[in-house]
């Protein structure tokens, strides 16, 4: 496994890290918890240091899995979790960012994850009745107690981000980041992290699960608990027109001995330096699969032949309905 910094603010991770979410939430059914321990802790075998989730992810039993994962192991890994998600005693959950809510949030998620500080604490989404000067404060004053220890946005826009870094420096931005999806390329999101020494971590970097070619028009979700279902971009005749894109990546790999997730994952790690995705999986084999990618260098040609390719077949769908679009900056 190759380690990055997270920008500039000396936070090393695995150059690949986990993303948590689909273990307990999201795309499916559960998991088998103890099967997912045991994954988790394989993953550290592996090399992965930096473990994504969210105290919404459940709620509350993606935070406990990890928690317990990591326990034996807690100095050795950076764990990421997220704030900014009021979640109510039926389980309802509201945009909320406001300093009690905040403070809330961090002993909940520092008793679920079993630890006394957490390493990478991100707003999980802007919340449009609070300042994100109020909310950078308020998580100023928690690394100076020593409960967080590094600060984060997901998907926001640049001007938040020059307006969150003024007041407590941010470590990391995460967003949505793969090659069906490029924004940060455009609104100045990824220039931005690289101008203030920021890192950047994509997430669903192989499009949950698409770019790795294992779903097709056929494919079934789970209407009661697998949130791809309700995604304009899952619906099969998007997937049958956005097959064409794993297609290319197939036979870009085929050359290359490579498989599309390790194209896709190695064409962001290629990118920049400090960018460092975190694809979810709950299957070991995925899971070496995906972190073989840390492996491959592309030339600055090659990676502009795959990006030609790619952007020669138009995305069909949009990545999240109207509701959950609304929540993201532009």
């Amino acid at each position: 496994m190759k380690y990055r910094e997270l920008g500039n603010r000396k936070l090393q991770v695995s150059a690949i890290g986990l993303g948590c979410m689909g273990m307990s939430y999201g795309y499916g059914s559960a998991a088998d918890r103890n099967e997912m321990i045991t994954l988790l802790r394989k993953a550290y075998e592996l090399g992965v240091t930096f473990f994504d989730t969210a105290e919404c992810y459940g709620p509350y039993a993606n935070e406990e899995l990890v928690g317990e994962a990591m326990a034996p192991i807690r100095d050795k890994v950076v764990i990421a979790t997220k704030f900014g998600i009021r979640i109510d005693a039926q389980g309802r959950q509201a945009l909320s960012s406001r300093p009690e809510q905040i403070r809330r949030s961090v002993e909940g998620s520092l008793k679920r994850l079993r630890t006394d500080h957490i390493d990478l604490y991100y707003q999980h989404r802007i919340d449009p009745g609070t300042p994100i000067e109020v909310v950078a404060e308020t998580v100023g004053e928690l690394i100076k107690e020593g409960k967080v220890l590094h600060f984060g946005l997901c998907e926001v826009n640049a001007e938040t981000i020059r307006r969150a870094h003024a007041v407590c420096p941010v470590t990391a931005i995460q967003s949505e980041y793969h090659f069906m999806h490029r924004t940060v390329e455009q609104n100045g999101v990824l220039a931005l992290c690289e101008e203030l020494g920021i890192g950047f971590v994509p997430y669903s970097p192989l499009n949950r699960g698409f770019l790795g070619g294992m779903i097709n028009e056929y494919t079934q979700f789970d209407p009661t608990n697998d949130n791809r279902q309700t995604l304009p971009r899952f619906q099969p005749e998007a997937i049958r027109q956005n097959m064409r894109i794993v297609e290319v990546l197939n036979a870009f790999g085929r050359t290359r001995g490579i498989t599309p997730a390790q194209v896709a994952l190695a064409w962001l790690l290629n990118k920049k330096p400090f960018i460092v995705p975190i694809p979810g999986t709950t299957k070991l084999s995925h899971l070496e699969e995906n972190l073989r990618a840390s492996d491959i260098r592309f030339a600055a040609e090659t990676v502009k032949e795959l990006e030609d390719a790619v952007a020669a077949i138009p995305v069909t769908g949009s990545r999240y309905d109207a509701l959950q679009e609304s929540k993201i900056q532009r």
